[in-house]
Formats: C-alpha cells, sequence, structure tokens
C-alpha cells in the first residue's frame, strides 16, 4: 500500500509546490505600492518616473532570456530599439493610437528576437555574446543610414500620440506615468506566470545544466528560442513606451550603452529573480543622477566601483542579499 500510493504522494507534493509559487507574497506588493505613492509624493517627478517604469520593464525583459535561461548578450538594445523605432514610424505615419502601437511594437521586436535568435542562440559563450552585440550594431548602423526614414543622428520627431483612453499626454507626465505603470504590470503578472510554469523551470534547469536537459528529452534550442522571443517582445513594448511617452526616437535606443547600462542595472538588483529590475534600476539611475552631480566628468568610475562592490559582497545584488538576510534572521529565529 505504502509503495504503491508514494508515486501519487510525489506527484500531489509536486503539484502543491507549483502551487505555491504561483501564490502571491505580500512582499511583491512593495514594488507597486511604491510606484503608487511615488505618483503623489513626487508629483514634479511623473515625467522621469514614466521612464523608470518603461526601463524596469527592459530589464525584466533581459532578466527572462539572461537571468531565467542563462542567454547571455550585450546586444538586447536591439529590441528595445527596434520597438521605439516601430512606434515612432506608426505615430508619424498616422496611426495614433497608442495601445495597439504597443502590441504592433511588441511583434515587430519579437520578430527581430525570432529570426536573429534562431542563428545567434547556435553559439554558446564568447560567440553568442559577439553575436548578440553583431545584430544590435547592424540595426544601429542600419538606422543611421536611413536618415530619410530614420532622421539618423538627429532622431524621429513629429510623432502624434493619440490619448489613452482618453487621458491626453500632459506636461506634467501624469498619463505617462499611469499608463507606463499599468503596461509594466501587465507585462510583470504574464513574466510571473512564465517564470513559475513547467515552462519557466525547464529554462532554470536549461541555464544549470544544458546537457542534462538534453539527455532527459527537453527541447532545449526551440525553450531558448521561444523566450528569447518573448523577452525581444518585452524589450519592444519598453521600447514603444518611451517613444509614446516622450514622442521622439533617436539612435541610443539602438547603441552599445543602453544595452550595457541595463545590464548593470539588473546585476545589481539581481539575475534570475524577476525583481532585480525592480531595484537595479531605481538605483542606478539615482546613483547616476547623484554622482553626475558630484563629479559630472568621472561620475562612470563611480557606478563601476559600486557595480564591483555588490559583484564582491553580494554577488546575487540587492535580491541575493536581502535573501541571505531574510534565511539568517530564520536561522536564528
Amino acid at each position: 500500500m505504502t509503495v504503491g500510493t508514494a508515486p501519487h504522494l510525489t506527484a500531489a507534493s509536486a503539484i502543491d509546490i507549483f502551487a505555491r509559487r504561483h501564490r502571491f507574497h505580500p512582499l511583491e506588493a512593495l514594488p507597486w505600492l511604491a510606484a503608487v505613492g511615488a505618483y503623489f509624493i513626487f508629483p514634479g517627478y511623473l515625467a522621469l518616473g514614466a521612464q523608470v517604469l518603461a526601463t524596469i520593464l527592459f530589464g525584466m525583459s533581459l532578466d527572462l532570456s539572461m537571468g531565467y535561461a542563462g542567454i547571455v548578450t550585450l546586444g538586447h538594445a536591439a529590441f528595445f530599439g527596434t520597438g521605439a523605432y516601430v512606434a515612432g514610424f506608426l505615430a508619424v505615419g498616422g496611426w495614433h493610437e497608442p495601445i495597439s502601437g504597443l502590441f504592433i511594437a511588441a511583434a515587430a521586436a519579437a520578430a527581430v528576437g525570432f529570426v536573429s535568435g534562431a542563428v545567434v542562440l547556435r553559439a554558446r559563450g564568447l560567440t553568442l555574446l559577439m553575436l548578440t552585440l553583431v545584430v544590435a550594431t547592424m540595426l544601429y548602423e542600419a538606422a543611421n543610414k536611413a536618415t530619410k526614414l530614420t532622421g539618423g543622428a538627429d532622431g524621429l520627431s513629429g510623432m502624434v500620440v493619440d490619448p489613452v483612453l482618453g487621458f491626453r499626454f500632459d506636461l506634467f507626465g501624469k498619463t505617462a506615468y499611469c499608463y507606463s505603470l499599468a503596461v509594466l504590470l501587465a507585462c510583470w503578472l504574464i513574466a510571473r506566470c512564465i517564470v513559475h510554469s513547467p515552462f519557466g523551470r525547464s529554462l532554470t534547469g536549461i541555464r544549470e545544466n544544458e546537457a542534462r536537459m538534453n539527455a532527459i528529452g527537453s527541447p532545449v534550442f526551440l525553450r531558448r528560442l521561444t523566450i528569447y522571443t518573448i523577452g525581444a517582445a518585452f524589450a519592444g513594448v519598453s521600447g514603444a513606451l518611451i517613444a509614446q511617452t516622450t514622442q521622439f526616437v533617436g539612435l541610443t535606443t539602438l547603441d552599445f550603452n543602453r544595452s550595457g547600462s541595463i545590464l548593470i542595472m539588473l546585476i545589481m538588483g539581481g539575475l534570475g529573480r524577476l525583481y532585480g529590475a525592480f531595484i537595479g534600476v531605481p538605483i542606478y539611475m539615482i546613483l547616476q543622477d547623484r554622482f553626475a552631480a558630484i563629479d559630472p566628468s568621472y561620475w562612470l568610475f563611480w557606478i563601476g566601483l559600486m557595480l564591483v562592490l555588490i559583484v564582491v559582497f553580494a554577488p546575487g545584488g540587492a535580491c541575493g542579499l536581502a535573501d541571505r538576510l531574510l534565511r539568517a534572521r530564520r536561522g536564528r529565529g
């Protein structure tokens, strides 16, 4: 009897584990409470806050492919810039409705992610890293060359974006902030379902031991390509958000600094935790503002020093440090 029920008990335990992972923890409400509070506490910085929220989405998109599937990339800005330019082309060309523009931008970025991923994901290690950088550089140079279409170094201007559900984009950034927050929440819910699903757990297995996942018959390449495409779509939404709320698109949406900066932000917050971007992006942007005010010429040195200290003393980023503190507290209790 005991032997016969053991598999049933094991399956039931596994189902219970997955069910617990899907349950919302009270701590998960903190970022959203902070975002709502910021709307009322800092009314003069809502335009900047909208960019912070869109950048958090960009960081979360990178976390899906890099933090969970272990796809190391230095060209994630390719998808961000694709979404930004597509949203810009739509707004300039007469398609002024913003929400549908987000979906179109996401589809375009996903297409770029799927096509490029089908090629670059066959490589590993340093080769993969360089190929992702090459893809972003090619798109950057294409946008720079097509001056009549993209505006080149001057950027794409003249965008007209309709009100969102009747709310116009104002100079104070109130609509932009609420719009960005709503889109971020929707994308976070989707990402949360993905990472806590069996598919998401298989991505973690691929990241930790790809050979073993191949040995048990898991379609490793297909799953890596799938999450790479999903991450590209989220990055495209992020770029489209920036374009719509600022009504301007420049070459900086595709440059290397964009890819490098978001990687630093994610490392600061913590890779593979879904919430790393919620911590790393505000920390980086606040530090950037403070260091630039103190030392305008060499503020990157202080950012670099901060990153080195995080890697040495908190290798899991802010989220990893918080986990260790919680475990230590439970151990003492």
